[in-house]
């Protein structure tokens, strides 16, 4: 981090001719965690945690040079976690510069970029990696090396990136929850690529708004952010020298090519979302996997729904939005896919109050299995005008040991955030 502070000064000091207009904001927090059942992954070494507790910061420093066509971001993020090691860590979400133009805009170093529409999943945001010991939605991201060109025009505006370098996917230790089953083995990561994470991966979007519509058409090659799973760190279970059994997984980053696009549609009270991606592997990965039992397919996914808003129903000054989509997967394994035939239904009320409150409530019902289902609550409201009180449930069920969410089943749990904005 001290490298990237270095750079920071650089910059400024090469800029330093002219004054900077220096902002800081951001927040700091206190998380609370508990889970309502025990850990199934508890055994005589290890424990899951029942009770977690937590504390977060992350500052925003931005410095505007030139009359604002300079323009420096400089986001870190840190977590520290009661019980599990693998969840206290920190991250740089955004250390970039950005210049523009008339009809051109360019950013460079770490930074986020998000793409898509639905609510319940994100198909095409493929950019960033997920930081999942923060939270098993998916929503939270690791920053990304960049260099991004947009270029503005009357027919759309098309993103292009170049990504140089790769950010692993961050996993719970064996104290955590939402861990699989075998613990993840995150120091030996492998990859398809001989460069590894120095692999340079590329990405183009074009983008469009008519009329009512708009719409995103993606392409992207490079370093998959989903990792596929190999055992790993065998052990001899049995008298001859090949009974063994795997004690850990370890994440494998293949070379894909994806296509997507997303769509919505603002038609009145109506919120039309859709979104489809398109991803294809190298054919010596699919026989690498086939040679040890496991099946690699390209594959297609969709996600697609609406959102109606009642704008002051019965009276009163909120707005309630209902919200049904649904969730696609060629592959039709709910062991490798999350989503392969989904239905979630949803519901949102803003209650446009002083405190900003909000609750989103929803429910994902596997289709393929009556037992797989999961449940969030989400509720938002400012105690103060700087201080934001957040609850999240969530509740995963399954009784499918074939299915990828039974390894969650008991790691529902209730969250309660009090953070302070700056």
């Amino acid at each position: 981090m001290n490298k990237k502070i270095v750079l920071v000064s650089t910059l400024l000091a090469v800029n330093g001719v002219q004054a900077a207009d220096f902002e800081l904001s951001g927040y700091v927090g206190a998380e609370w965690r508990e889970h309502f059942e025990e850990g199934q992954f508890d055994n005589g070494n290890t424990k899951q945690a029942d009770r977690q507790f937590g504390l977060t910061v992350e500052p925003e420093m931005v410095w505007s040079l030139a009359d604002g066509e300079h323009t420096i971001v400089f986001k870190p993020f840190a977590r520290i976690d009661s019980e599990d090691d693998e969840r206290s860590h920190g991250d740089i979400r955004e250390l970039s510069w950005m210049t523009y133009g008339d009809d051109w805009e360019i950013t460079a170093g770490l930074s986020k970029v998000y793409w898509g529409v639905t609510e319940s999943q994100h198909l095409v945001d493929i950019i960033n990696q997920t930081d999942f010991v923060e939270a098993p939605d998916g929503e939270d991201k690791l920053g990304q090396p960049m260099i991004k060109l947009t270029l503005i025009r009357d027919w759309g505006t098309v993103d292009s990136f170049i990504l140089p370098g790769f950010r692993e996917r961050t996993f719970p230790g064996e104290e955590g929850r939402f861990r699989t089953s075998l613990p993840m083995d995150t120091d030996n990561a492998q990859y398809q690529a001989g460069e590894e994470d120095a692999h340079v991966d590329y990405a183009l979007r074009w983008s469009h708004t008519i009329e009512d519509y708009d719409l995103g058409l993606s392409w992207f090659n490079g370093t998959s952010r989903d990792p596929l799973f190999l055992p790993s760190s065998f052990v001899q279970v049995g008298p001859v020298a090949t009974d063994i059994a795997p004690t850990k997984l370890s994440p494998f980053y293949a070379q894909i090519n994806q296509l997507g696009f997303d769509l919505q549609a603002t038609i009145d009270s109506w919120l039309w979302k859709f979104e489809a991606i398109y991803r294809s592997y190298d054919d010596s990965v699919k026989n690498d996997f086939d040679q040890m039992g496991q099946s690699i397919e390209d594959y297609s996914a969709t996600t697609g729904g609406v959102e109606y808003t009642f704008y002051g129903p019965f009276e009163t000054v909120w707005d309630w939005g209902v919200l049904a989509e649904y969730q696609y997967d060629s592959r039709e394994d709910g062991a490798i896919a999350i989503g392969q035939n989904d239905l979630f239904l949803g519901s949102r009320i803003a209650f446009n109050d002083i405190a900003s409150s909000e609750i989103l409530a929803g429910i994902s019902q596997d289709l393929d299995s009556a037992g797989t289902q999961s449940f969030v609550v989400e509720v938002a409201t400012r105690i103060t005008e700087g201080v934001k009180l957040n609850i999240d449930i969530f509740l995963p069920m399954s009784d499918d040991d074939e299915n990828v969410s039974y390894q969650f089943k008991r790691d529902d749990y209730v969250q309660v955030s009090l953070n302070y904005y700056y």
